[in-house]
């Protein structure tokens, strides 16, 4: 028997129980009638005319029905006379790659069958600007070429840094379509500043270049969405500050908030940028944002598949698994934190042979006074909090709360032969 078996050996694991976490959770209830309505107001249509050739910038989260907001907005585009054609919109990710952001879109549902428009993917970028400290201002060629520009975003608080516009409308004209380069330029003097260059690079963007308009959304705590405006370009920065406050009262969270051991069954950039959300486990990869749960240990099972091996946000954790060390995909891993600066999300935890290990050597170096009552939460990942496990411990508590409804009794934690926790 190897040491670290014979250390983990006898650690207790507890038994899990499901709950379902209630939160107040506003849906858009008819996207599509929602969306028709909004690009038709005089502020948005008519920005819209015949034969203009229209790029529609698409990122890489996994946003609440993607596909289908990108396919209501072309064909609203087309039914008023313009070329529709889409710009995936992501900084550095998919390798900082145009192949690799095509592929990221297609693993997002956007495809050209899907949506009805070609795909132009490509990592050449205008220089359009430069802010007083000399930092060049880059929007990615085609969409510079276009005769206008229309985004699509999610507002929600930024993983890294806290300002008045973090995730949104400003951060796709500036990080988005600023592919590589651009994002690279944004980044150079760190998070720190991020808050301020992020709306100073939009504002010279919107200026420059023709945006006409964009398609903003809110998710609520259940990943769905809340809010679907189409906002004028000239309404862009002020209506990203807006809805900033209104997301971050949306998102997701931990009811019980004080945690021994968080089990993450997988991260990915499908997930967040961050691989897995720091919003919501605390572990944040700057010190220029703050808040959420407290978690002594953190342990990652794996992988998601659409993250084709980018394991950008496994450093915050403590501890991972054989398994997902084996995927890991190097170079689109490492392009993220060369291009942001921050190494943190790309260090590797330590490595257990199996899930099983991982989460005893959280347990056991957890600090809980009593083993036999450790305070356990598992989540499949950081976008679905609606369902969550919880140790036995937790339970009572659990019962007392009005926002948790208990959805079984504790079972023992189940592993294959393998060692691999079973669902």
């Amino acid at each position: 028997m190897g040491i670290i078996q014979a250390l983990l050996q006898d650690i207790p694991l507890p038994s899990m129980v499901k709950v379902r976490q209630k939160f107040n959770a506003p849906v858009v209830e008819n996207l599509e009638e929602a969306l028709r309505s909004e690009i038709a107001k005089e502020t948005v249509s008519s920005k819209i005319r015949p034969g203009m050739r229209i790029a529609v910038a698409v990122g890489s989260r996994g946003l609440a029905e993607l596909p289908a907001l990108v396919r209501i907005t072309v064909e609203e585009l087309k039914k008023r006379g313009a070329d529709p054609f889409i710009v995936p919109a992501m900084g550095s990710h998919g390798g900082a790659t145009a192949e690799g952001q095509k592929n990221v879109l297609e693993n997002l549902g956007v495809t050209e069958k899907t949506v009805g428009c070609p795909i132009i993917s490509s990592m050449e970028v205008v220089e359009v600007g430069r802010l007083a400290n000399g930092l060049a201002v880059l929007i990615d060629k085609q969409a510079y070429a276009a005769d206008g520009i229309v985004v699509i975003a999610r507002v929600k608080p930024h993983t890294a840094f806290r300002g008045p516009s973090e995730s949104g409308l400003a951060k796709m004209l500036t990080i988005g379509l600023g592919k590589q380069k651009g994002a690279d330029s944004c980044h150079s003097y760190s998070f720190k500043y991020m808050a301020r260059f992020v709306v100073d690079m939009a504002k010279i963007k919107l200026e420059k270049c023709k945006f006409l308009f964009g398609v903003a959304t809110v998710e609520n705590a259940y990943d769905q969405i809340s809010i679907v405006e189409a906002v004028p370009a000239e309404d862009f920065i002020k209506r990203d500050q807006e809805l900033l406050p209104v997301a971050r009262t949306c998102m997701a969270k931990f009811i019980l908030d004080k945690i021994d051991v968080l089990i993450v069954d997988q991260i990915g950039k499908d997930i967040s940028g961050d691989g897995m959300d720091p919003n919501i486990t605390g572990r944040y990869p700057t010190p220029y944002a703050k808040g959420g749960p407290e978690i002594s240990k953190l342990v990652v099972l794996d992988l998601t598949e659409r993250t084709h091996g980018n394991a950008n946000g496994m450093g915050p954790a403590d501890f991972t698994t054989r398994k997902l060390f084996d995927k890991i995909d190097y170079e689109s891993t490492y392009a993220n934190a060369l291009t942001s600066t921050v190494c943190e999300p790309i260090r590797i935890p330590m490595i257990l042979d199996t899930d099983k290990q991982a989460i005893a050597a959280a347990v056991k170096t957890c600090n809980a006074q009593d083993l036999s009552k450790v305070r356990v939460v598992r989540i499949k990942d950081t976008l679905h909090l609606g369902e969550i496990y919880i140790s036995e411990a937790m339970l009572a508590e659990a019962k007392q709360h009005q926002q948790l409804e208990i959805c079984g009794d504790p079972l023992a934690m189940q592993f294959d032969e393998a060692g691999n926790l079973l669902s």
